[in-house]
């Protein structure tokens, strides 16, 4: 029996009623509807509605829809359940007999679906919460473990100045550690219970529902129920956090597909995450890398969906809302499923140091500490840097490097320049000037380093309860 038949004579036409069904994707949200309907449950009991008799049948086969789930997916094989409120009314009273249909009593799958949608993104986020840790935590160890190795930084893809590889995998935390902070702000406000908001204008019955958003940890009740039942905002900025995430990994991915080409050789990649080709039997090829990069736009892709079927909508519930859990779902477990694979991928990546090390000597790259050498003799900046300019020119003349221009020709350039600028030229002095707060001077990197781990150990850790499983 359809949850809403009584005012029908006739039936569906077949195609229609399969293509608007909801259950075949909102079948995730089984565990919370359950968690949301034992709430309500409870509340029926004290509103007067159930008796606790009733009310220890309708927990019990709650329970036991959850259980035989577990024994057997299949049980969810259900080609008539519209949705998943439909299918665990169906199942309940299959187990309970008639008291089942009480449950509904004094609500409406308005804000059954608004419930369940918050809980599932809290869950989720609670568990990338944890991935994001991990991942920040592997980077971090490698970024220890790679000491006071140098790599080139580039600006504009060109070679700009030389950084230690730590302060350059720290750049990748301090994203992921946004992405963490982002998620945080997302789940304090989408932290409320639209249970006792009913179909638009609040329950009939006199539920309590602080109550029953004390029971699933909500913060507290949403105070609007108009809003409450229409409101798809929490669904939108979360998938839209996760836009900036899988922007930040595609990022990441593009500069490792550089590096670990043959024209940079900066890094080796793992088997365990690249295949071959079926032509060329000496090729190695980034796909867990690739595949990264590209799957931003099919997150980005999700939230454009969500805001489209969000952009026209009056107050309150609208059909059109079943067209938000897809793009949702899909933006979620992308997400879920990338980031362990890409934390497995940077504990397997090796790094070529030595050839990090020639690469950061060249280019001229310690032509600002040139020019800071002046500054600190009192030569004007603009100055200083025309100055270092000429000699680069002078340099590349001659085909030879910065610390093999004789003394006689920068002092040529300008008075100010003694013997001591050749110790300055150094790879380990050029980095070790940038000593300030975020600075790659190797002292500074430590401190970052020890601030980074304490920062990742403040990620809210991932819950107990019901809104940890998504």
């Amino acid at each position: 029996m359809k949850m809403w038949s009584g005012r029908f004579a006739g039936s569906l036409d077949p195609a229609f009623e399969r293509w608007q069904r909801s259950f075949t994707f909102d079948c995730r949200l089984l565990s919370h509807e359950l968690a949301a309907s034992t709430a309500h449950a409870r509340a029926l009991k004290g509103a007067g509605i159930l008796t606790a008799e009733e009310l220890n049948a309708i927990l019990r086969g709650l329970e036991e829809i959850g259980k035989q789930v577990l024994l057997a997916p299949e049980f969810l094989n259900d080609e008539d359940a519209e949705d998943v409120h439909h299918f665990v009314e169906k199942r309940l009273v299959g187990l309970i007999g008639d008291v089942g249909y009480k449950l509904h009593s004094g609500r409406s799958r308005n804000e059954q679906i608004a419930t369940d949608l918050r809980l599932y993104v809290r869950g989720t986020i609670d568990q990338l919460q944890s991935e994001l840790a991990t991942l920040c935590e592997v980077i971090i160890d490698r970024a220890e473990q790679a000491g006071a190795s140098p790599l080139p930084a580039y600006t504009h893809l060109q070679r700009a100045e030389p950084v230690l590889v730590a302060h350059w995998l720290l750049a990748y935390v301090e994203m992921l550690l946004r992405d963490s902070g982002r998620l945080t702000d997302c789940r304090k406000r989408l932290n409320v219970s639209p249970l006792g908001s009913g179909a638009i204008a609040g329950a009939t019955l006199p539920l309590n529902r602080e109550s029953m958003a004390t029971e699933l940890s909500f913060d507290a009740p949403t105070t609007n129920s108009m809003d409450a039942t229409a409101d798809r905002d929490f669904a939108i900025e979360f998938v839209n956090d996760l836009v900036l995430m899988a922007l930040h990994l595609s990022r990441w991915a593009e500069e490792m597909i550089l590096f670990s080409s043959q024209e940079y050789d900066f890094i080796q990649l793992p088997e365990a995450y690249s295949t071959g080709s079926s032509a060329m039997p000496q090729k190695k090829n980034p796909d867990l890398l690739e595949l990264t990069r590209a799957r931003a736009g099919r997150v980005a892709g999700a939230a454009t969906a969500l805001q489209m079927t969000l952009k026209g909508l009056p107050l309150a519930y609208n059909k059109d809302l079943q067209e938000t859990q897809e793009p949702l779902f899909e933006a979620a477990e992308s997400m879920l499923t990338l980031l362990p694979l890409v934390t497995g991928w940077m504990r397997s990546v090796e790094f070529h140091y030595e050839r990090m090390a020639e690469a950061a000597q060249s280019s001229f790259m310690n032509a600002w500490a040139a020019a800071t050498y002046l500054v600190e003799r009192g030569v004007p900046f603009r100055l200083a840097h025309d100055v270092v300019g000429k000699a680069v020119r002078l340099c590349l003349e001659r085909k030879c490097r910065l610390e093999d221009l004789p003394i006689k020709d920068w002092q040529a350039l300008h008075p100010a320049f003694a013997e001591d600028i050749y110790g300055r030229l150094t790879l380990e002095a050029v980095i070790a000037i940038h000593n300030v707060s975020g600075g790659t001077a190797a002292p500074r990197v430590r401190e970052a380093i020890t601030k980074a781990r304490k920062q990742v150990e403040s990620i809210p850790a991932l819950r107990g309860g019901v809104h940890a499983h998504a």
